[in-house]
């Protein structure tokens, strides 16, 4: 080492204490590879990629870093982060680390002038920003004079802004891109969550003179186990088991929203402290849940992949996941939100048999197909258009569609202004074999999740193999090296199953009426259809999956429970209703015998009148479209005479299933049409 370079080493150690003292405490000491990843960092204009294991201090190198940057009168760091939940922690352990920190998101857009005030004035050290930003006119306007102000460049998860990455974000990369256009910054990347593909994607975005520092992933505090073979009803009755012997407080990972939901009703009716958390939870209630969670005064959150990356709860005592993420490095990212500072913690994986299913669609959602691509962009032509404009004309779903359009904006080939998107003239040119080989890679991770669910040995050194440790060792711990499974084991209590069937059982599904017509079909404007609809079941629910399985595969048929439990649904619904139905009308559909088996059983049990009014003419309407083409079938198949004979009153309509709620709402407008003063649809299964 020359003398340079150890003068140089020493200042980086220098602020590395500074830091650690200030976040840990004085005695807090570096790690020798913190102290060479600063010290790369400081070097002019460089490119540096740290994957370390969460609770290695990836924060503390580039607040260290920082710190030394700005003491030598360089600008400001500016950090792209991929979470509101993050960017507030990171914000908070910036102060704590003697440094002044401000972010710009869409959270706080009218105090944005007031952050850009202070980074003129050179009063910030940190700015953090979400990905979104450079799809904001007045953010990308600053975007260039920052660029050219600032010391460093932080790209937090950066395995978002790879394609291989199992959270991969085209708004991330995007920005990623713009970032990395700098001469003058050096640029720092970090994860925890990284194989050697996505370790090596990130490295070439980066640039050839890349150095990474990578270390071991395994974690000595964190006892992994699997829990096999539980039935949904048993998943939930042994998360209530569990939580009374659980250590500290921790997450509970689904899924699903509808799943996070349901879970932490069941939970709290057991008594215990739980929050929900998910996407579309807001912002506001997002704050409140973190700040209870890492207070303890929850025991638990039960959590969508929304409560993830960058959470800062050291001492966080369990993960719990309730069926599995599809890929080993999204499970090693959520489990290792706990056991960071605590002697020992939980991870447990209870899979499902529906697991698979739900891998299966969002491995493909965010896969950009050829034609759905020439779809689109024909229907941009040279006009800009709004997103229900694209979704009307193309028929392509909603979310699908969002997606496609971020991956096309990523290439260059549309872009938004405002609300509207444009052709940019670019070509789209599909690269089959990038696309091909992710959807090959995505189901090889799922086969490595089926095997680490199966107990395919060491469960550690399983993902520490999945994850290309350089290192993985058997870790001694897990229930796979010890045979040993967390309370209560292999099956929960018998009075916490019975719990969890008759509050499942017992839960009320709203079915939300459609609001208003789409474009380009027969009816305009705001829908006078049903008023109010419920369900006994939604999506997998745990109290009705034998019953749900014997609804689809039995053609007509159903369930004696099923019709029970429809009895129940609506003895609880009636009494919130202004007047009792005078008339149950089946809802058509090509086959009706469920639906007419459904509301022979309710007219009789309820003394009403059944009046079997509708008739299909043609095939069933379009499936996994956007809500054009499918009312503009409806519309053709669903037929109500005119001279049908119905009371004056309130009509019941009934099915067996409801999906996309298009046909109760044709045929629910047909009623009104014809003199119903309301239609109120019940429905035995809502579907996602």
């Amino acid at each position: 080492m020359t003398t340079t370079d150890r003068v140089e080493r020493e200042f980086a150690e220098q602020h590395m204490h500074t830091i650690l003292a200030r976040l840990a405490g004085p005695a807090a000491l570096p790690r020798a590879d913190q102290v060479d990843a600063v010290h790369a960092v400081l070097q002019p204009a460089s490119r540096v990629l740290v994957v370390q294991a969460t609770g290695w201090g990836k924060s503390a190198v580039y607040w260290a870093a920082t710190h030394a940057i700005r003491s030598t009168g360089a600008g400001p760091t500016l950090v792209v982060s991929p979470l509101l939940a993050l960017m507030r922690d990171q914000v908070s352990a910036a102060e704590r680390a003697g440094l002044k920190a401000a972010t710009v998101n869409s959270t706080n857009i009218d105090d944005w002038d007031e952050v850009f005030q202070r980074l003129d004035d050179d009063a910030i050290d940190v700015l953090l920003v979400s990905p979104e930003r450079l799809g904001n006119p007045r953010f990308a306007a600053r975007l260039g004079a920052l660029l050219a102000r600032v010391g460093l460049i932080v790209i937090d998860e950066a395995h978002c802004i790879s394609d291989w990455g199992f959270d991969f974000r085209p708004d991330y990369q995007r920005l990623a891109r713009a970032l990395l256009s700098t001469p003058t910054a050096s640029v720092l990347a970090t994860t925890a969550t990284a194989n050697e593909r996505v370790t090596l994607d990130i490295g070439k975005q980066l640039g050839a003179g890349t150095v990474t520092f990578r270390g071991t992933l395994a974690r000595t505090s964190l006892t992994l186990s699997v829990v096999p073979g539980l039935s949904p009803l048993q998943r939930y009755a042994w998360i209530a088991d569990a939580l009374e012997q659980l250590p500290g407080s921790g997450i509970v990972y689904v899924l699903t929203v509808a799943e996070a939901e349901r879970l932490t009703a069941f939970l709290r009716s057991c008594g215990h402290a739980v929050d929900a958390y998910s996407g579309q939870t807001d912002a506001d209630t997002r704050l409140k849940v973190e700040d209870r969670l890492r207070h303890n005064e929850v025991k638990a959150v039960v959590a969508t992949s929304a409560l993830g990356m960058g959470y800062d709860k050291p001492d966080l005592g369990f993960c719990v996941h309730v069926g599995s993420p599809s890929t080993p490095v999204a499970y090693y990212q959520q489990v290792g939100r706990a056991g960071r500072a605590v002697a020992h913690a939980e991870g447990v994986l209870l899979p499902s048999d529906a697991d698979e299913r739900i891998w299966d669609y969002f491995a493909t959602a965010s896969i950009p197909d050829p034609q759905t691509a020439a779809k689109v962009l024909q229907s941009l032509g040279g006009d800009a258009r709004s997103l229900i404009e694209i979704e009307a004309d193309t028929g392509v779903r909603r979310g699908r569609l969002e997606a496609l359009l971020k991956i096309l904006a990523v290439e260059g080939v549309v872009d938004k202004d405002g609300s509207a998107w444009q052709a940019t003239g670019v070509p789209y040119v599909h690269d089959t074999a990038k696309w091909t080989a992710l959807a090959q890679v995505r189901q090889q991770e799922a086969g490595i999740m089926r095997q680490y669910a199966n107990g395919a040995g060491c469960l550690m050194a399983y993902l520490q193999t999945a994850l290309d440790d350089p290192s993985p060792a058997p870790c001694g711990r897990c229930s796979v090296c010890t045979g040993q499974l967390p309370f209560p084991g292999l099956m929960p209590s018998q009075d916490k199953l019975i719990a969890a069937r008759n509050f499942l059982r017992g839960m009320d599904v709203d079915i939300e009426p459609r609001k208003r017509w789409p474009a380009g079909v027969g009816r305009k404007g705001t829908i006078r259809g049903f008023d109010a609809g419920r369900a006994v079941a939604f999506a997998d629910d745990p109290g009705w999956v034998v019953e749900l399985q014997t609804l689809r595969l039995a053609l007509g048929d159903v369930p004696p429970d099923l019709l029970t439990g429809a009895l129940a649904t609506l003895g609880r619904w009636a009494k919130t209703w202004p007047a009792r139905p005078v008339s149950v009308v089946p809802l058509p559909a090509p086959d009706m015998t469920a639906n007419r088996v459904l509301a022979e059983h309710i007219a009789r049990k309820g003394r009403l009148p059944l009046h079997d009014v509708f008739s299909w003419r043609g095939g069933p309407a379009p499936d996994n479209t956007a809500s054009t083409p499918v009312v503009a079938h409806l519309e053709s198949a669903i037929l109500l005479p005119g001279d049908a004979e119905l009371p004056n009153g309130p009509v019941l309509l009934v099915t067996s299933t409801v999906r996309t709620r298009w046909a109760a709402t044709v045929a629910a407008a047909l009623l009104r049409e014809q003199g119903a003063s309301q239609v109120l649809v019940l429905a035995l299964h809502l579907q996602p």
